[in-house]
Order: C-alpha cells, then structure tokens, then sequence
C-alpha cells in the first residue's frame, strides 16, 4: 500500500467527520438528552450489532459500566452481542434473526433504551430488535449510514436516528465510534457539568 493511498484514508475520513459534525450535532445532543434521561430514571441502555458494529456495543457498554473519561458510579449497560451461548442457542433453535429480539424481549422494559448499530440500516437482526424493542413501549437510538434503510422508516418522532451521510461501510464505522465516544462524553456532562479543563 502506497502512503499516497494511506493518506487518501485519512483524508476521506476527515472530511466526512467535518462535514458530519454539522449534520449529526443535532440527534447526536438528543440521543444524549434521552440516555441521560433514561439513566436517570433507573432504566438501562441495551446495545446491539454485527461485525464492527458489535465491537461498538462492546466499547460503548464498557465506557458507560467503567468509566469514559470521568471517574462516576458504573451506569447500566448492556451489550447483547457478547453471551456466546445466549447467540448460539438462539441462532441455532429459531434463526440467527432473533439473536437480539429475544435479549431485547427478556432483558428491555418499557423506558430502556436501545442502542441500534446497522450501517446500512437494513441487518434483519437489528431491525427485529428495534421492532421488538418499540412493541415494549422502549427507545431507540439509531446509528446508520446509507440513507438508514428499514431501520428509518420503523422509527418514531420520540427516536433518534443518526445516519452518517455516506455509502462506505467502513468510514461509516469511523464516525460511529466518534459518535459513541460524543454519547458518553454527554452523559458524563449532563451527570457532573463541562469539564473545568474544556
């Protein structure tokens, strides 16, 4: 690989995080307002996806049960991507469909919110779990690109979808993490203030 095509990396990624930040500041500050509000009220925050997407469920859960950047009590959070047994048994005696729907169906109450990760809004999984997760009166917090796919058109106005604006799956992964990183930095703020050193 030539530094030349490294560079166009960096460089796509950049301009798509610049151009983002104008577009995504909006949803972004309301997924905060409704997780905090959620936490808040002793309701939790359930995270799932594929792929690269689940190891951002795991990071996220991890921020908000340890620590972001802020030492604070641990916050409920729960990736359902890690109980290999929960997939496995699930995917193997109904269909890998309904990995997520069923956690959502035993772990979510009506208040939690979920954390939807689908770049291209269309993994039958995630969607099953949103479905599942608005039949319990819960809400939605979606990360998407590529317009959003099923997953735009299930949401209601009390949810909040954050599509990033492109077609490549990868870039769309990049701002996703920036997003979940803008997610936790947000509710710490909303729990203690701005950081004096901000």
């Amino acid at each position: 690989m030539t530094n030349q095509r490294i560079q166009a990396h960096f460089q796509e990624s950049a301009d798509l995080k610049t151009r983002s930040a104008a577009l995504l500041a909006e949803p972004i500050s309301e997924a905060v307002q409704l997780m905090f509000s959620a936490l808040s009220n002793g309701n939790k925050i359930l995270a799932c996806g594929n792929g690269g997407s689940a190891a951002d469920c795991q990071h996220f859960a991890a921020e908000l049960v340890g620590r972001f950047e802020r030492e604070r009590l641990p916050l409920p959070a729960l990736a359902l991507t890690t109980d290999t047994s929960i997939l496995t048994a699930v995917g193997n005696d109904y269909a890998f469909n309904d990995i997520f729907s069923k956690q959502v169906q035993a772990f979510g109450q009506a208040g939690d919110i979920l954390l939807a990760l689908s770049t291209s809004g269309n993994s039958a999984n995630v969607v099953a779990a949103v479905e599942a997760a608005l039949e319990r009166d819960m809400r939605v917090v979606a990360l998407t690109g590529k317009g959003g796919g099923a997953i735009a058109r299930m949401l209601t106005d009390a949810d909040v979808h954050i599509c990033v604006p492109h077609d490549r799956t990868a870039r769309i992964q990049e701002v996703h993490l920036l997003t979940i990183h803008c997610l936790c930095d947000g509710i710490d703020v909303a729990l203690f203030g701005e950081d004096m050193h901000e």
